[in-house]
């Protein structure tokens, strides 16, 4: 390439275009949703925005794992919330004694 090649419209309009591309790849894999994609690039439809949205490897795995954390954390807080219900709903053993009934 010629050093000339370096300093031309087109070469400058390039690097600016790869500088975009990759600070946007890096802003989905962040985990920058497509609407803050679209945002970010000025974009009004999602077709543009998803060429960032690359699938990478692992990603699979740890939407899974997120998947089952999410589920997991639900579950101890619906089992909590039975078994302070139930804990609140029993009588007190003493009450009953101290009325005189």
């Amino acid at each position: 390439m010629k050093v000339s090649h370096l300093h031309s419209k087109h070469s400058a309009s390039r690097r600016t275009h790869d500088l975009r591309h990759t600070g946007n790849m890096l802003a989905a894999d962040t985990g920058a949703n497509l609407r803050e994609l679209m945002e970010r690039m000025g974009h009004a439809s999602t077709r543009a925005a998803l060429i960032y949205l690359h699938k990478k490897a692992g990603r699979d795995k740890a939407i899974a794992d997120g998947l089952s954390a999410m589920i997991d954390k639900s579950r101890a807080e619906s089992s909590k919330a039975e078994t302070d219900d139930a804990t609140e709903t029993q009588p007190q053993g003493g009450d009953e004694e101290a009325s005189g009934t």
